[in-house]
């Protein structure tokens, strides 16, 4: 894809932006607005891969780790669960197993407040940028209000002291417990198993994530930002300074690179020598386009840990990881069981019109993606692996990019981020 206020395709940028993704499109849109000129890159439209299908949660307050204190006594059951929220391909699960250790290992509890607060840093103000990015669109409603409500059958569960939402507290986000008729009076659609839900309020969730990619990647076009539709095969420092990438169409220079492709970053990083653990997380959603029935907020079974949500193309049901790796097929047994799994949670959903989706999420083990710029590698600037939080997560590190590229003095700690943080630790 390339705009009509698209420059010429052979002006040298200031910055290519590899992988347009929604971390990407932020990426861009940041630089652009540091009166950079600016060359964005995918072989997909901008924001219809991965971007494209998630729950559409935009949360200041998604600063729980997912490995917590605990977490190895529930894997196994998850395991052994069809409808459970992890499958693991069992061919596969000899590659994953160290990854999975070190990711078992994050959740120690002298390790998740570290993790928290730089969560905190990325997602703090994600509904304030997403606002800013979007104003004078015309699509400023694309992002809506919400609460996030968490609920459970079992009403013991829905424990405000729990870690997990006392490290939300600390943070600064407004939780409140509510019981089955208050929950049945915000949300009747919702099965009345659920005995009890904790609202996370102060928040948004976004009407059509694909869209806001779209709007936003149109927003870049018009300050005179350049799309392009190729395949990046190879990135490699230039012996002048700068760096070169490699498509179908051949070889280009640039003086600053953005890596923002998501698990493919660390296939292009290992010719470097630079190895990222980073595990290819596959998501699926299913999108019912006449649902019969409506979410008025984001809504978590807690659970079977998936998120429902009431979009522009319909009822959307989100969740479940399968580590298979990158090149295998869809499985279509993990699409099937979100179904059923919704139309346990909406009793009157109508099911027989739907669309499903599947990507690959970039995940790490400590929950944190690889943002600044690569140590060893001046010039390569990190921005990716941002697992379940890219959408929340994308609009700041976007702005820390562009501060990174142009120089600016910031007053983030980026060390938590730093992509070659994992090669000094010897599993």
């Amino acid at each position: 894809m390339s705009g009509p206020a698209s420059p010429g395709l052979h002006t040298t940028p200031d910055v290519t932006v590899l992988g347009a993704g929604i971390v990407g499109i932020c990426s861009a849109l940041s630089l652009a607005e540091r009166g950079l000129k600016v060359r964005l890159i995918d072989r997909d439209a901008p924001g219809q891969a991965t971007s494209y299908g998630n729950a559409g949660i935009i949360s200041p307050w998604s600063v729980v780790p997912q490995s917590m204190p605990g977490l190895w006594k529930k894997v196994p059951g998850w395991l052994l669960d069809p409808l459970g929220p992890v499958t693991v391909k069992p061919g596969y699960l000899p590659k994953v197993a160290p990854w999975g250790l070190r990711f078992l290992s994050e959740g120690r509890a002298g390790r998740i407040q570290q993790i928290s607060d730089a969560m905190d840093t990325l997602n703090r103000n994600c509904v304030e940028l997403y606002r800013l990015h979007l104003a004078g669109t015309g699509h400023e409603d694309l992002v809506r209000d919400s609460y996030y409500v968490h609920a459970f059958r079992n009403a013991a569960a829905a424990d405000l002291n729990s870690t997990d939402y006392r490290m939300r507290r600390e943070r600064g986000a407004d939780l409140e417990r509510i019981g089955a008729t208050e929950l049945r009076e915000l949300e009747p659609a919702l099965t009345p198993e659920f005995q009890a839900a904790i609202l996370i309020k102060g928040q948004a969730r976004a009407l059509s994530p694909g869209r806001i990619c779209t709007v936003l990647s149109e927003k870049f076009l018009s300050m005179g930002g350049e799309i392009l539709a190729q395949t990046v095969r190879a990135i490699l420092p230039a012996e002048r300074g700068g760096w070169t990438y490699t498509t179908a169409e051949g070889q280009e220079w640039t003086p600053k690179l953005v890596l923002a492709m998501g698990v493919w970053s660390g296939e292009l990083l290992k010719p470097l020598g630079i190895r990222i653990p980073m595990e290819s997380e596959r998501g699926y959603h299913v999108s019912f386009r006449n649902p019969g029935v409506a979410l008025n907020n984001s809504i978590m079974d807690m659970d079977m840990k998936f998120v429902a949500s009431s979009m522009e193309e319909g009822l959307r049901v989100a969740g479940t990881a399968e580590f298979a790796g990158l090149d295998q097929p869809l499985n279509q047994k993990r699409l099937d069981g979100l179904v059923e799994l919704a139309k346990a949670l909406l009793p009157g959903l109508q099911a027989d019109d739907m669309d499903t989706w599947s990507g690959q999420r970039p995940s790490l083990p400590d929950s944190l993606p690889c943002i600044g710029e690569v140590e060893g590698f001046p010039d390569l600037i990190a921005a990716f692996g941002h697992s379940h939080y890219g959408l929340m997560m994308a609009p700041k590190t976007g702005r820390l990019v562009a501060d990174i590229v142009s120089q600016t003095p910031m007053n983030e700690d980026l060390a938590p981020f730093r992509a070659r943080r994992y090669e000094r630790i010897k599993t």
